[in-house]
Protein backbone atom coordinates (compact mmCIF):
# COMPACT_ATOMS: atom_id res chain seq x y z
CA UNK A 1 0.00 0.00 0.00
CA UNK A 2 1.31 3.44 -0.91
CA UNK A 3 1.38 6.08 1.79
CA UNK A 4 1.52 9.82 1.27
CA UNK A 5 4.28 11.40 3.35
CA UNK A 6 4.27 15.20 3.21
CA UNK A 7 7.64 16.90 2.87
CA UNK A 8 8.77 20.50 2.90
CA UNK A 9 10.61 22.02 -0.03
CA UNK A 10 13.97 21.36 1.62
CA UNK A 11 13.11 17.65 1.91
CA UNK A 12 12.62 17.47 5.69
CA UNK A 13 9.71 15.35 6.83
CA UNK A 14 6.81 17.10 8.55
CA UNK A 15 6.21 15.76 12.03
CA UNK A 16 3.82 12.77 12.21
CA UNK A 17 1.99 14.51 15.05
CA UNK A 18 0.96 17.23 12.59
CA UNK A 19 -0.29 14.88 9.90
CA UNK A 20 -2.08 11.54 9.97
CA UNK A 21 -0.60 9.13 7.45
CA UNK A 22 -3.47 7.94 5.29
CA UNK A 23 -3.35 5.71 2.24
CA UNK A 24 -4.16 7.46 -0.99
CA UNK A 25 -7.46 6.49 -2.60
CA UNK A 26 -5.84 4.71 -5.59
CA UNK A 27 -3.76 2.38 -3.46
CA UNK A 28 -6.77 1.68 -1.26
CA UNK A 29 -8.80 0.50 -4.27
CA UNK A 30 -5.82 -1.52 -5.54
CA UNK A 31 -5.54 -3.27 -2.20
CA UNK A 32 -9.22 -4.11 -2.06
CA UNK A 33 -9.59 -5.38 -5.62
CA UNK A 34 -6.27 -7.07 -6.24
CA UNK A 35 -5.01 -8.36 -2.91
CA UNK A 36 -8.14 -9.04 -0.90
CA UNK A 37 -10.42 -10.42 -3.60
CA UNK A 38 -7.78 -12.41 -5.41
CA UNK A 39 -7.60 -13.20 -9.09
CA UNK A 40 -10.14 -15.99 -9.06
CA UNK A 41 -12.94 -13.43 -9.42
CA UNK A 42 -11.44 -11.72 -12.47
CA UNK A 43 -9.18 -14.19 -14.32
CA UNK A 44 -9.73 -12.77 -17.81
CA UNK A 45 -10.57 -9.18 -16.95
CA UNK A 46 -9.33 -6.60 -19.43
CA UNK A 47 -8.10 -9.06 -22.06
CA UNK A 48 -9.88 -7.18 -24.84
CA UNK A 49 -8.15 -6.60 -28.14
CA UNK A 50 -6.13 -3.43 -28.52
CA UNK A 51 -4.88 -1.93 -31.76
CA UNK A 52 -2.50 -4.42 -33.35
CA UNK A 53 1.10 -3.51 -34.10
CA UNK A 54 1.74 -2.78 -37.77
CA UNK A 55 4.80 -2.86 -40.03
CA UNK A 56 4.63 -1.12 -43.40
CA UNK A 57 7.34 -1.99 -45.90
CA UNK A 58 7.94 0.03 -49.06
CA UNK A 59 9.79 -2.06 -51.63
CA UNK A 60 10.48 -1.48 -55.32
CA UNK A 61 7.33 -3.19 -56.58
CA UNK A 62 4.86 -3.06 -53.66
CA UNK A 63 3.88 -1.84 -50.22
CA UNK A 64 3.38 -4.59 -47.64
CA UNK A 65 1.36 -4.19 -44.47
CA UNK A 66 2.02 -6.76 -41.75
CA UNK A 67 -0.25 -6.84 -38.72
CA UNK A 68 0.23 -8.96 -35.59
CA UNK A 69 -3.24 -10.34 -34.74
CA UNK A 70 -2.88 -13.80 -33.18
CA UNK A 71 -5.80 -15.93 -32.09
CA UNK A 72 -8.21 -14.97 -34.87
CA UNK A 73 -9.69 -16.82 -37.82
CA UNK A 74 -9.70 -15.58 -41.42
CA UNK A 75 -13.46 -15.16 -41.15
CA UNK A 76 -13.03 -12.67 -38.26
CA UNK A 77 -11.47 -10.06 -40.57
CA UNK A 78 -13.20 -7.38 -42.60
CA UNK A 79 -10.94 -5.68 -45.18
CA UNK A 80 -12.40 -2.96 -47.43
CA UNK A 81 -11.30 -0.23 -49.79
CA UNK A 82 -13.39 2.92 -50.12
CA UNK A 83 -12.20 6.12 -51.80
CA UNK A 84 -8.48 5.19 -51.55
CA UNK A 85 -8.79 4.26 -47.87
CA UNK A 86 -7.97 0.72 -46.82
CA UNK A 87 -9.76 -0.31 -43.63
CA UNK A 88 -8.82 -3.45 -41.75
CA UNK A 89 -11.00 -4.60 -38.89
CA UNK A 90 -11.65 -7.73 -36.90
CA UNK A 91 -14.30 -8.83 -34.50
CA UNK A 92 -14.12 -11.81 -32.20
CA UNK A 93 -16.89 -13.16 -30.00
CA UNK A 94 -16.70 -16.05 -27.60
CA UNK A 95 -19.22 -17.71 -25.35
CA UNK A 96 -18.66 -20.51 -22.84
CA UNK A 97 -21.41 -22.23 -20.94
CA UNK A 98 -20.95 -24.93 -18.32
CA UNK A 99 -23.77 -26.54 -16.42
CA UNK A 100 -23.16 -28.64 -13.34
CA UNK A 101 -25.53 -30.18 -10.84
CA UNK A 102 -25.70 -27.17 -8.51
CA UNK A 103 -24.65 -24.25 -10.70
CA UNK A 104 -24.50 -22.84 -14.18
CA UNK A 105 -21.51 -20.80 -15.37
CA UNK A 106 -21.77 -18.63 -18.47
CA UNK A 107 -19.07 -16.36 -19.80
CA UNK A 108 -18.89 -14.32 -22.94
CA UNK A 109 -16.35 -12.04 -24.50
CA UNK A 110 -16.17 -9.56 -27.33
CA UNK A 111 -13.21 -7.75 -28.83
CA UNK A 112 -12.66 -5.73 -31.98
CA UNK A 113 -10.35 -3.29 -33.70
CA UNK A 114 -10.29 -1.20 -36.87
CA UNK A 115 -7.27 0.40 -38.57
CA UNK A 116 -7.36 2.59 -41.66
CA UNK A 117 -4.63 3.45 -44.16
CA UNK A 118 -4.63 5.97 -47.00
CA UNK A 119 -3.61 4.19 -50.19
CA UNK A 120 -1.05 6.09 -52.29
CA UNK A 121 -1.93 6.84 -55.94
CA UNK A 122 0.96 4.60 -56.98
CA UNK A 123 -0.89 1.44 -55.81
CA UNK A 124 -2.82 -0.76 -58.25
CA UNK A 125 -5.99 -1.14 -56.17
CA UNK A 126 -7.34 -4.02 -58.30
CA UNK A 127 -4.36 -6.25 -57.38
CA UNK A 128 -4.39 -5.88 -53.58
CA UNK A 129 -4.31 -9.27 -51.82
CA UNK A 130 -4.36 -10.40 -48.19
CA UNK A 131 -3.09 -13.52 -46.44
CA UNK A 132 -3.37 -14.65 -42.81
CA UNK A 133 -0.96 -17.24 -41.36
CA UNK A 134 0.31 -17.96 -37.86
CA UNK A 135 -1.18 -14.81 -36.34
CA UNK A 136 0.18 -12.41 -38.97
CA UNK A 137 -2.11 -10.65 -41.45
CA UNK A 138 -0.18 -9.61 -44.57
CA UNK A 139 -1.68 -7.24 -47.12
CA UNK A 140 0.24 -6.73 -50.36
CA UNK A 141 -0.40 -3.52 -52.26
CA UNK A 142 1.34 -3.84 -55.66
CA UNK A 143 2.52 -0.64 -57.30
CA UNK A 144 1.39 0.38 -60.78
CA UNK A 145 3.98 -0.31 -63.49
CA UNK A 146 4.53 3.40 -64.17
CA UNK A 147 5.13 4.00 -60.44
CA UNK A 148 7.86 1.42 -60.00
CA UNK A 149 11.30 2.85 -59.55
CA UNK A 150 13.65 1.97 -62.36
CA UNK A 151 16.53 -0.31 -61.47
CA UNK A 152 19.83 1.33 -60.72
CA UNK A 153 22.16 1.20 -63.66
CA UNK A 154 25.68 2.30 -64.39
CA UNK A 155 26.24 5.01 -66.94
CA UNK A 156 29.39 4.68 -68.98
CA UNK A 157 31.39 7.78 -69.86
CA UNK A 158 32.39 8.08 -73.53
Amino acid sequence: MSVLIPTRKNGNKISDSNFNLLPNINSWFDDIFSNRLGTEFMPDFNNGMSLPKVNIVDSEDKFAIEMAVPGLEKSDFDINIDDNVLSVGAESKSEVSKEEKHYTRKEFGYSSFKRTFTIPQSVDIEKIKADYKEGILKINLPKKEESKRPSARKIDIK
